[in-house]
This record gives C-alpha cells, structure tokens and sequence, in this order.
C-alpha cells in the first residue's frame, strides 16, 4: 500500500479545505489529538507551530529529560498553563499538556491518535514505531536516521496494523517525494530526485568538535539555538545526506549509487545537466537514481543561487512535443533541452511538521513512506578502527554514513549506519571501509535488530 498522496487527487480548494477541517474539529471539540516522543530542536520547531493551530491538541510530550522539555516549551512561547497538566488522563479531559518521561503511557493512552516520534535515536524509535502499532495508533516518523535502515519494515508493520505511517512533512525526503509525486502525477518520466547539501570531501572526517568551524556558525551561535554538534555532524559528514537519500529512494522507488554519493557541485540551474546519465554527460549511473548536489566548488567556494536547503527532483522530455515546450516555455533545461528541473529551495523542518498532521489526522494519508528496499546507508569507518573501540553512530567520531544499493549491502553483509549505535567491535577496520556483522558484537534481541533482518530477508539472494 503506498502513502503518498498525488497531486491528482487534489480539488481547486483544497488549499483552503485542509484548514477548514481543522478548524472545524476544533469547534466541535475534537481536534487532532498527538503524543510527541521527543522534544529537542524538530520536536521544538513543531511546538512553536502547533501552539498556533487550536485543530491539533498535543496531549502528552515525553522525553528523557522532562525540564529540559518545558524549557523548550517556554522558548517556543507557550504560556505555562497549556503544559501544566498533572497526567495524561487530565490533558486529555481538558485540552492541556501533560510533560512527562513515561514514553508507554504515553502511546499506551487512549484519546491519542497519533505518535510523533522525533528523539533522532533509531533503536529507541524502532520500539516506540512498533509499540504504536500495536496500539492501532498512527506514527509520523521524523527520526529518520530509523527509517533509512528499516521503513520498508515499518510499512508493512503498519499496514498489518490497519493504521497510516508517514515520514514528517518538513524534513527533506517528504519533500522530495512531493516532487516526485507531482511530477509522476504530471506524466513526466523522473531521472533523478534527490537534495542539497554543503559539501567537500575532508568532511567525511568531520567530527562533534570540528563541525562549528565547518558549518559556518560560531559556537555561541550555536548554543544560543540549543543546537546539537554530535547531530548536526551527521548532516556535515555526509551521514544524513546519505540517510535522507535512502529515505527518498525507499518512498519513491529510485536507485542508489553503487559507489556512493557523488556530491557534484552545482547551482539549481545546473542540476539538469548534472542529474543525467554520464552516457550524456551527467553524474548518474543511469536514469532513475537519488543524488545529493553540493553548493561549495571543489575550492571551497560558495555556488550562486543554491539548493542546499532544499529538494529537487529531475524529469525528461521523452518525446520531440514535450521537448518543444520546454523550449516554447523558456525554462531552464540541460544542453540537450530534454532534461528540466523543479524543486522547493527551503524546508523548514519541524515548522512544516503540521502539514503531515493535517495529513495524516484528516486525509488519512502519509506524506510519504517506502515501499521498498532499494538503499542502504552502511556504517564507514572514519579512521583506522581498533578492535575493543565501541561506534557511536552518525555525526560522531568512529564512523559516517554511506549510501549504497540495498542489494550490494545485504549481500557484503553490511552494518547499517543506524545500528551502529554504542556496539563493540571484536575485529580492526580500516578508514574508508565498511563495518560488517562480522566486525561487531551487537545484540541481537533488540526490536531494532530483529525488525532490520526481518527487511533483509525480503531482498532477493
């Protein structure tokens, strides 16, 4: 079943229709009724929007460090009384927030909905995604890092469940398979999809430590916005650029790179020539892959008219008419005039994060969700790895991500990036090659682990 909506679907008012439903459910006292799991910079992002939206009531938000939540809360300008609720059962009852640790209770609850889970910590999401199942709640997914090594694995769990799971509206791969969906809606023949990003290849050994400096903010900036260094490492290294591409491969049905990513560098004009098959002078092995654009040239300096905040997707003019409208419409094409991009050049994280609520809360439809196993993000050593050494998973110090075709990862017996997570080694690996299995002691009861190999299993031998 697949969970992405098309633009085929949609009325002339439908723009308007969305609010309006929310806005009705609020005046009939039946808002769209959330738990949150997770409350850093994303679960903030959306707290700051949800609070204006009285369509969407936030019954309980749980995180490991409760304060630290309603510190977030008051940063996000909410006025005390609205998360002052002793329990879940009085939220509930009186349109309030309970702030809380208790994650079970949580989804365990039954006037939620829906579970938001956004702590970014795939093993610990694994659980909550799967526990929601099993209470016939619907999960919007904004830790992506799980969805890269088992959405596939939550789509099925979902639908066996008779209930909707979706990617967050807000973060890129939801975005990008918005374009992808509009453009299939349209006809047109997809060649590539895929996202920016700020990139040169001694990144790849970016570390906590050195990602102010490269990123382009002080750290006082960086305090100031509560950022986390470890977590925006990831997206520095490479690692999130290769679990966001997993995720718009997995929804959309589109290639990885057996290599890697590529990072060409380029503008928004320039993506039509470079996300073309090499055969015709791109970077593609061949139509119908993900690929990452970097906004820095090779001597590190910055690209006019970027797309590194945002999405694109690449589409071609297979006949000689469509061809001539390219042409007729004077928009920007590659050399040849067959190949033309579109894409959105901003996203804005958990602010959009309603937009999946409304979604899923009112449509019953995911904004986005993979429907197969096409992409892997394995774990790459970032250094030469010493037996004994325990791997602390992406944007940290042992190893980053790299995208790689889910078949070539199964078969090598890879370790996937989001698993990772404090596992020992018992065998040396060198920098630049991949973990496997046989180079790691992991536990294998976890629902995590057990969830990944029940997605192996599905890939052809």
């Amino acid at each position: 079943r697949r969970h992405t909506r098309y633009i085929g679907d949609w009325s002339s008012d439908v723009c308007s229709s969305d609010l309006t439903l929310i806005a009705k459910r609020a005046e009939e006292g039946q808002p769209i009724r959330i738990g949150m799991i997770g409350a850093g910079k994303f679960g903030t992002m959306f707290l700051a929007q949800a609070e204006r939206q009285r369509g969407i009531h936030i019954i309980g938000i749980c995180d490991l460090n409760p304060e630290a939540t309603r510190s977030n809360l008051a940063l996000a300008n909410w006025n005390l009384e609205r998360y002052a609720a002793k329990s879940l059962d009085a939220a509930a009852k009186n349109g309030t927030t309970h702030v809380g640790d208790n994650w079970e209770a949580l989804v365990n609850h039954p006037a939620v909905e829906i579970i938001i889970e956004c702590t970014g910590n795939p093993m610990a999401a694994v659980t909550h995604i799967l526990r929601a199942f099993d209470q016939g709640k619907h999960v919007i997914n904004a830790t992506v890092e799980a969805d890269a090594f088992c959405g596939p694995g939550f789509s099925i769990k979902a639908h066996e469940a008779g209930v909707i799971y979706s990617m967050a509206y807000g973060d890129q791969p939801a975005l990008a398979a918005d374009l992808v969906d509009w453009a299939r809606a349209c006809g047109f023949s997809v060649v590539a999809a895929g996202r920016g990003h700020k990139w040169l290849p001694h990144f790849r050994q970016s570390t906590p430590d050195t990602v102010w400096d490269h990123w382009g903010l002080t750290a006082e900036q960086a305090e100031r916005g509560r950022l986390n260094p470890k977590m925006f490492n990831a997206f520095l290294d490479g690692s999130k650029p290769a679990i966001e591409s997993a995720a718009i491969a997995n929804c959309c049905g589109l290639d990885a790179p057996e290599d890697g990513l590529v990072f060409p560098p380029g503008s928004i004009d320039d993506v039509p020539t470079l996300a073309r098959p090499r055969s015709e002078g791109g970077v593609l092995d061949h139509k119908g892959m993900v690929e990452v654009i970097s906004c820095l040239r090779e001597d590190g300096t910055q690209i006019d008219h970027d797309i590194r905040k945002g999405v694109w997707v690449c589409f071609e003019a297979d006949t000689e008419y469509l061809k001539n409208c390219f042409e007729e419409y004077k928009v920007v094409t590659d050399p040849s005039g067959r190949y033309m991009v579109n894409y959105k050049r901003w996203h804005l994280i958990g602010l959009e994060l309603p937009y999946s609520v409304a979604s899923v809360g009112i449509r019953g439809e995911a904004t986005g969700a993979a429907t197969e196993f096409r992409a892997d993000v394995v774990a790459v050593a970032k250094r030469d790895l010493s037996a004994g050494e325990l791997l602390d998973g992406e944007g940290g110090y042992t190893v980053s991500g790299g995208l790689r075709p889910a078949l070539l990862s199964v078969r090598n017996g890879y370790v996937p990036l989001g698993l990772a997570h404090q596992v020992k080694l018992i065998r040396s690996v060198v920098k630049d090659q991949a973990v496997s299995w046989d180079d790691i002691e992991i536990d294998p009861t976890t629902s995590a682990y057990r969830l990944r190999k029940e997605v192996e299993a599905g890939v052809a031998p």
